[in-house]
């Protein structure tokens, strides 16, 4: 076990933090003509493979909050279309390393980066301190099928958290606690267009007018190195109701 750091610590401690933990590096990431440093683990792939080697026939929790999926890239270009952030409020589910928060915070939203995972967490605040947003952006630990944030949020955004239908029920109750009860005010998911949600959408019609947007994009088969079309799904949902 490694020890815990404040989140509230400078920059370097931080760093220093992440770095006890894994191979490190910044990267820039771009979108719609914005570039961040993104902090990285430098070989995720290696990672995985000696995380599996040295796990034994014990269980091993793999970090998918390090990669950046992209569908979390489709929904960072998707945020043009939500307008300036002019000060709106705008959560961020699963957030991992927290690319669709902090763009969405370079565009003006005052933005909350939430996930389970600590190592999330410490990557996100680095991300927000190293691009100077902390003016704009913060993290907070969030379960969304379980926990509360006393607070509403204009913007509600999500990449890859349909992928698990035990949480769907967890995931609306959630939403509904925390969405703005004021027009303009929605929900935006996004999720490759192979994992089906069919039973989430159902269960969320009642409470939320849905919008659905398909989005192609291309990606590098691993094992031909040929690229390869593939498809985004991207959800808008404005709750039915208002205060």
């Amino acid at each position: 076990m490694h020890p815990t750091i404040p989140l509230s610590a400078p920059l370097d401690e931080l760093l220093d933090a992440a770095k006890s933990r894994y191979d490190v590096r910044f990267e820039p990431v771009s979108i719609a003509g914005e570039t961040l440093e993104i902090l990285q683990i430098a070989d995720l792939e290696a990672l995985i493979d000696r995380l599996v080697l040295t796990a034994g026939q014990g269980p091993i929790t793999l970090p998918y909050w390090a990669k950046i999926w992209p569908a979390s890239m489709l929904l960072g270009h998707f945020l043009a279309h939500l307008g300036p952030g002019d000060g709106r409020t705008l959560l961020e589910l699963g957030a991992g390393v927290g690319i669709c928060g902090l763009f969405a915070a370079k565009q003006g939203f005052t933005t909350l980066l939430t996930d389970i995972h600590p190592d999330a967490l410490l990557f996100s605040q680095i991300n927000i301190l190293q691009n100077g947003l902390a003016d704009r952006a913060s993290v907070a630990h969030a379960d969304f099928a379980a926990d509360r944030l006393g607070r509403r949020f204009d913007v509600i955004l999500g990449s890859e958290v349909l992928y698990l239908e035990d949480l769907y029920r967890g995931l609306l109750k959630f939403l509904l606690a925390h969405i703005a009860l004021a027009p303009g005010a929605e929900v935006v998911l996004a999720k490759d267009y192979t994992r089906k949600a069919t039973r989430f959408l159902g269960m969320a019609e009642k409470e939320f007018h849905q919008a659905e947007r398909v989005v192609g994009y291309k990606e590098t088969n691993p094992e031909s190195g040929e690229p390869e079309r593939k498809l985004c799904q991207i959800y808008r949902l404005r709750p039915r109701k208002h205060a």
